[in-house]
This record gives structure tokens, sequence and C-alpha cells, in this order.
């Protein structure tokens, strides 16, 4: 697995390192099998996100795909720290959080070639996976639509009087859209169990945040609505799973909904289209030398004496075995028959609706 993940400069470069006193405390909640665990889903993403390119490029892959290569922690670290009945609904780049919450490779990746076996049936395609037993809602394509969806979610919670929050992810593309603040505004006067995580990857689609937004502090958007925000290390997937236990905790406990600005970074552009050609190759290297959160994990493992390289490559092998599974899969089966096409679209009315 690491062998391969520094490839991207010729001269040795050391890592920054984790956070030491977080991931001390993480590691004495969880245990180290539960850590290991993070790190094949971490790798299972990088690897998948790969494959899924090649796909696309061979035209297997149709329309939008966005790839999360680079911000596998803010998924994995984050719904390690989410409770069974939580919800969870995100944005388009959403491969990630989907595997992350433990859907089917097999079943993402036919989701991505447009088949039947796909959690949509076919008919989603990669912005739109889903997974209702999972409360997995769904990547959405609407930019910024997902978070007054994901107050609706925190409010049926509240409505029920259950123990859960409801986790909902944006990119930093979508915090000036106007329905983010409105939503926003009704989670902070209603006391939603809202846990926003803003996935900063520095670009929205092809701009850098500093070009589009008065501050770069984007914690501080959520000061007018009396929210409770902090800044987190998307790369160090301790510092995210400690943030996001402890937003959990408020929401539920203390009725008080967080925004998190989580500061991380994509190594592909906007999409599979997006040549990206507003940032130069030394910035995402350096950015692969000194932060990948995948490196900067195992790197920490082995450290810590809790597995060996040998054992880590391993990993690897067998994450790569299960994505190629999965390709295979998905290119073998069938597309959605023709009668699919009107098929939760219309209703007959009423008859339907009795």
């Amino acid at each position: 697995m690491a062998k391969n993940e520094n490839e991207s400069s010729e001269d040795h470069v050391e890592p920054e390192e984790l956070d030491a006193e977080c991931a001390a405390q993480v590691r004495e909640e969880l245990g180290d099998d539960a850590i290991v665990e993070m790190l094949r889903k971490m790798v299972l993403i990088r690897r998948f996100e790969e494959h899924a390119g090649r796909s696309y490029q061979r035209r297997k892959i149709r329309g939008f795909c966005h790839l999360y290569s680079g911000q596998e922690a803010v998924a994995v670290g984050s719904l390690k720290a989410a409770g069974d009945d939580d919800y969870i609904i995100g944005h388009y780049r959403d491969h990630g959080h989907a595997l992350a919450a433990g859907m089917e490779p097999n079943v993402v990746m036919a989701e991505l070639f447009g088949k039947a076996p796909g959690c949509a049936g076919g008919k989603g395609g990669s912005m739109h996976l889903y997974d209702v037993e999972r409360n997995f809602m769904g990547g959405w394509g609407i930019v910024g639509g997902q978070i007054p969806l994901g107050a609706g979610l925190a409010f049926a919670l509240n409505y029920r009087g259950d123990e859960a929050a409801c986790l909902a992810y944006l990119g930093d593309g979508a915090i000036h859209q106007g329905v983010v603040h409105e939503a926003l505004n009704m989670a902070s006067l209603w006391e939603l169990p809202l846990v926003t995580i803003v996935e900063n990857n520095q670009y929205a689609m092809g701009t850098a945040v500093e070009r589009v937004s008065s501050t770069t502090a984007l914690e501080k958007k959520a000061d007018s609505h009396q929210i409770y925000s902090e800044v987190v290390d998307g790369q160090d997937l301790f510092q995210v799973y400690d943030a996001v236990r402890r937003a959990r905790k408020r929401a539920i406990e203390d009725d008080e909904p967080s925004w998190l600005h989580v500061q991380t970074y994509r190594y592909y552009g906007h999409s599979m289209t997006d040549p990206a050609p507003y940032r130069g190759k030394d910035e995402v290297n350096q950015q692969r030398d000194l932060r990948d959160p995948i490196v900067r994990l195992r790197e920490w493992i082995i450290a810590e004496d809790i597995v060996t390289q040998d054992e880590i490559d391993a990993i690897d092998d067998e994450m790569e075995a299960l994505v190629k599974e999965s390709i295979e899969f998905a290119d073998s089966s069938d597309f959605p028959d023709l009668s699919e096409l009107t098929t939760n679209v219309y209703i007959d009315w009423p008859a339907e609706i009795d």
C-alpha cells in the first residue's frame, strides 16, 4: 500500500506527524484493531477511486465522476464516530462516504457503471449513491442542497426523540449558498442535532478558496448563527474522529449543532473532466509528501508497533483485489431493463398514495 503512496517526489520527505496526544486518546478509546480497520477502509477508498478513474477513462463510467482521493480520513474518521441510528447525507463527491459507511464495493461500482445491481438500480450513478439500511441518505448533486435536507433529518430525530444526530457533509464551494445559512439558522434556533462537516479541499470546482471567500477561516461562517465551530486537520484521522465524536455528543446531550471546518485536499481535478490547470504539480506533490492521510497513519501505526510493514502491504494487496473484483462484477452485470425507465419517477395518482 504505502509503498506506492509517495511516488510523487524523487527525494524522500518525511510526512507530518499526527497529533500524538489525540492519537493516544483515540487508541485508548477504540483499541488497535479498530485503528487498523480504519486504515483498511482508507486504503479501500484510495484503491477504489484509482480504479474508478481508470474505468471512466475506458468509458465504462459515464456522466460525472468526482474522485475522493486525498480526503479519505474525513469520511472514515467521521463515520467511525457516528452511531448506528445517525443519519448521513453528503455532497456529490460521495464514493468515500459510501464505502466508509459500509456499502459493498460491488454495489457501489455497479452503480457507477450504471448497472442494475447498483445501490440505485443503476439509475443514480456516481453522484447519487444511497443505502437506506445504513441511513446513508445519499450524495446530492445540487450544491449545498443537502444541508437543509440534513436539517430536516435532524428535525425528525428530535421530533421522534431519538438519541442520534445527522452528519451532513458539504464542500468549501457550497458554503455561500443561501440555503446553507438558512438551514444553519434553523438548526441553531431549533437546537437540532446537526453536525455539519465542511470538507475544505481548497479549490471548490477550480477556484482557490481565498479567491471566493472573504475569509479562509471558514469556521467563522457559523458565528452569526451562534453555532459551535472548530478547525480540524482533515488529513489526521484521529483529529477527525475526535472532533466528530465530540460534536455528536454535543448535538445529542446539549441540543447544540456544530460546524466543523475540516481542512483536507483532493489529488485529482474537480471531476474526471477537469485537468486542474489552476494549480501546479509541485503543490499536489507537496501535499502527497507531507500530508497524505494514509501515509501519515501508516507511519504512526508502524512506529507504535501495531502492525508491520509486511502486514500493511498485505492490506493493500487485499483491498486491491477487492476493488478489482468489484470492477469485474460491475462489468459483467446487466444494465437496468427498459421497463425501469419510469419507475420511481411517476406515480399512479391516487392509487399509490392509498
